[in-house]
């Protein structure tokens, strides 16, 4: 099995959203049973919490399931991740740092680097969470471009695994 992982800086916002449309796009391609899809967040302020109300309206209106429970990113979870996929470069530091070996920190990417239309002055997926709702949708937009790109990797490696 061949595991991902989502991180934002809560885990109530922009990774359960990238969670709910990546695992969305692995049923599609029929990738769903050889990789498994979760998220988290750098901090632990709201472990346990369902996602924002805002990012499961914005799922919902556009047809992605979720059922999320906010928890915090462990360095221990590294030796079971294939692909940590970071939100924004913030984010992606504090992995890489988290990090126990070296081969863990080439682990953890930008979520924004697998979509070609997104320049380094776009590698972030801004945080909604103290906007509104169209913050959510920008936010969904950036993630679902995002979403192809990742695919295509992962499918490549997973092939690479079960050949």
């Amino acid at each position: 099995m061949y595991r991902v992982c989502f991180v934002c800086t809560g885990n109530i916002c922009r990774s359960p959203m990238a969670e709910s449309v990546f695992r969305a796009r692995l049923a599609e391609a029929g990738l769903d049973a050889l990789v498994e899809v979760d998220s988290a967040g750098t901090g632990g302020w709201h472990e346990g919490d369902g996602a924002d109300p805002r990012t499961v309206a914005v799922l919902e209106a556009a047809g992605y399931e979720q059922d999320h429970r906010a928890r915090q990113f462990r360095a221990s979870w590294f030796a079971g991740l294939d692909l940590v996929i970071a939100l924004d470069a913030g984010h992606l530091r504090d992995l890489r740092s988290l990090a126990p070996t070296p081969e863990d920190a080439a682990k953890v990417r930008l979520l924004r680097s697998y979509d070609p239309a997104a320049t380094a002055a776009e590698a972030d997926v801004p945080d909604p969470y103290y906007g509104s709702r169209a913050g959510f949708e920008q936010c969904l937009a950036l993630v679902e471009a995002a979403s192809a790109g990742l695919l295509e990797a992962v499918r490549e490696t997973v092939k690479e695994h079960t050949a």
